[in-house]
């Protein structure tokens, strides 16, 4: 199978699928430029009326996204940093989330909100940002992280062709990884982790870029006799707890990985839904992420602040009395 980096992946899902249905269509600020490379060709493509480049207004170009949607579009609406999503929470967590409920399924809102994420780009608190966990918590809206470029055009196209508001999360640092994806269009179905590696000592459960990071941690503790089994979430909503929990019965150690903030973060939720079902581990529950202070502007603190293979192996080392 040909290789082709994870923002190339995503360019063909959002081509592959405006070929098929005329209805999508994307906005976003500097789309028709190709902010990444991810939407690069696409204006010459399918022209200025469906690759939309919108003013530096994030509640504005969400909000007629929304609008488009509930009259019957797809739109996808590229919301170039997550941090700047703050913007467009009122579109996204009171509109475009409720529109099915409040009118008792008469109005559909598919919509796809893309956003990227990514530590150690030395860009400070503003642009580095993971703010995944605050949508798992509204009610409505479908939350996918993918790892990998082949996750990356399965899920996206799962996003467009979902029918309901999809919360799509990139990290930039992800975007220049080459792997194996399909030339034909397909879709990866939400609520399915993908087991990446198999391990009985611990489990440790990760999305997007924290999911290689685990996958070296753990060949790094297997040359010590530790064997973890790791899990790629891929979608946060919906959460596959049924393989998260059946892991976590077999090895009796949970450990989260994730470059949010540790409190309140992804990391405590999936905790917390596996301590609901299993009410006693061989040790307690590892939420490895993000230190719950900003993004520091200094390359040498955002080092610190960031988790790496060695954070996690050193951590799993402990959790198994072997520090």
């Amino acid at each position: 199978m040909r290789e082709i980096t994870f923002a190339q992946a995503l360019n063909e899902a959002i081509s592959q699928e405006m070929e098929k249905d005329p209805r999508v269509f994307l906005i976003g600020e500097d789309v028709a430029s190709g902010v990444f490379a991810v939407t690069k060709g696409l204006v010459e493509k399918f022209g200025r009326e469906r690759v939309i480049n919108a003013p530096m207004c994030e509640s504005g170009f969400s909000g007629a996204g929304v609008g488009a949607a509930m009259m019957g579009m797809k739109p996808i609406v590229e919301i170039m940093l997550m941090d700047f999503i703050t913007l467009a929470m009122d579109m996204i967590a009171n509109q475009a989330s409720k529109q099915y409920y409040i009118t008792g399924g008469q109005i559909h809102v598919p919509i796809v909100f893309r956003t990227a994420t990514g530590l150690g780009r030395r860009v400070g608190a503003h642009h580095s940002q993971n703010l995944a966990a605050w949508f798992m918590h509204i009610p409505g809206i479908k939350v996918a992280i993918p790892s990998t470029p082949y996750d990356a055009k399965g899920l996206l196209c799962m996003a467009i062709e979902d029918g309901n508001p999809v919360l799509f999360i990139e990290n930039r640092n992800l975007y220049a990884v080459k792997g194996p994806v399909p030339e034909e269009l397909y879709t990866i179905p939400f609520g399915e982790t993908d087991i990446k590696r198999e391990g009985k000592d611990a489990t440790v459960v990760a999305t997007g870029r924290s999911v290689g990071i685990a996958l070296k941690a753990a060949d790094a503790l297997a040359r010590d006799g530790i064997d973890c089994e790791v899990i790629d979430l891929r979608t946060l909503v919906p959460l596959d707890e049924e393989t998260i929990i059946e892991s976590v019965k077999k090895t009796g150690r949970l450990v989260t990985v994730d470059d949010g903030y540790e409190r309140a973060g992804v990391g405590s939720e999936i905790v917390t839904t596996v301590m609901r079902k299993i009410p006693a581990l061989q040790a307690p529950a590892l939420t490895i992420a993000s230190p719950n202070a900003p993004v520091p502007s200094s390359p040498y603190l955002e080092d610190l602040y960031m988790v790496t293979e060695k954070t996690v192996a050193d951590r799993v080392k402990k959790m198994m009395g072997r520090a």
